[in-house]
């Protein structure tokens, strides 16, 4: 199956993007997409998926460490339903555990500014998402569970 896939990390304020190639196998973070009101965050969405030509969108789901779904999981859980009805493309969640605090860790290793973190952390976030989601998937073709 090939075609690009896109992940977002949907925070308050930023939605944090990546992008994967046309095989599947690389994900790249994308500059974030500043959140404003429902329609438009997901005119924007729904522009760059048509742009990037891509057939799927995964989005993290911040569940808590013990599996629960929290307050910001149920604002994801929204938010993916009306994103469903506004775009053409299959839309899923995947379990974002740890992926911001990892995206968040690499660039304090590399010594990058505070403020420049925040800039790149959404999308390093988003690509942690994707890797799940492609590596995953891969495991399951792998089984034959594809």
């Amino acid at each position: 199956m090939s075609g690009r896939i896109m992940a977002l990390d949907v925070g308050e304020k930023r939605v944090g993007v990546a992008v994967s190639d046309e095989t599947g196998t690389l994900a790249t973070p994308r500059d974030p997409l500043l959140r404003r009101d429902l329609a438009h965050d997901l005119a924007r969405i729904r522009s760059l998926g048509e742009e990037l030509q891509v057939r799927r969108i995964v989005v993290g789901w911040p569940i808590s460490l013990n599996g629960t779904v929290g307050p910001q999981a149920q604002r994801v859980e929204a938010f993916v339903e009306h994103l469903r009805q506004a775009v053409a493309w299959p839309v899923e969640l995947v379990d974002e555990r740890f992926t911001t605090r990892a995206a968040e860790r690499i660039l304090l290793d590399q010594n990058v500014r505070r403020r420049r973190r925040r800039e790149l952390r959404d999308g390093l976030a988003a690509a942690g998402i994707l890797e799940t989601y492609l590596a995953r998937r891969s495991a399951g073709q792998e089984r034959g569970d594809a």
